[in-house]
């Protein structure tokens, strides 16, 4: 079964993060994600990054992601 760690750890990984939260009950998973990677980008473009880095796991072993993306800036203002 897949952990939310080990998706947390692919993210990561793959890609430069400032945060990264994974929750999941081994099949549905949902994501925080933080990067700067996601400046200029739109909502599609970001969750393509995303995918990227997670590469084929997409394809075998994660059914579902739900994935709410930020800018660092965005994030800073989602938080407050």
């Amino acid at each position: 079964m897949v952990q939310p760690d080990s998706i947390k750890h692919s993210i990561e990984q793959g890609m430069t993060c400032e945060l990264v939260r994974v929750m999941g009950d081994g099949q549905h998973f949902e994501a925080v994600i933080v990067s700067t990677e996601f400046a200029g980008k739109s909502r599609v473009q970001q969750h393509q990054i995303v995918y990227r880095a997670l590469g084929d796991r997409m394809k075998e072993e994660i059914h579902a992601l739900s994935m709410k993306t930020f800018t660092p800036e965005q994030w800073a203002e989602e938080s407050r």
